[in-house]
């Protein structure tokens, strides 16, 4: 399976993940020029953007490792864009993350929920 096809699987598979733990999901793929929020969620009352990161095998790191400091201000610049744009910064906002290691036929290792994986980076929410 393609890289294109394991991301779609994985985001397939957050999705479950996130509506098990009680997440009702609000959006996918909301794109913005200048970057993509895989999942918008809604744990209570709490606005939840949701990163997944997958991969086959774990020799160049974790999935949720791939979330740097260079993810992290940019999915931060989203969130303030989404939140303008819906009328949302008034409550809490969470950075959450999906990681998801498959072998290298595709067949699921290992997921993982990250509630509050980091903190919002160079903006204040």
């Amino acid at each position: 399976m393609d890289n294109v096809g394991l991301g779609r699987k994985a985001q397939a598979l957050a999705e479950g993940i996130l509506r098990r733990n009680g997440y009702r999901l609000l959006e996918r793929n909301v794109r913005a020029r200048f970057g993509e929020i895989d999942l918008v969620a809604r744990d209570g009352n709490t606005l939840c953007l949701v990163e997944v990161k997958s991969r086959t095998g774990v020799e160049f790191g974790f999935p949720e490792e791939a979330v740097d400091s260079r993810k992290r201000r940019q999915l931060t610049r989203l969130a303030l864009w989404y939140g303008k744009r819906r009328g949302l910064l008034e409550g809490p906002i969470r950075f959450d993350v999906v990681a998801v290691i498959y072998d290298g036929e595709g067949r699921l290792l290992r997921s993982r929920l990250l509630k509050g994986a980091f903190e919002a980076e160079g903006h204040l929410l």
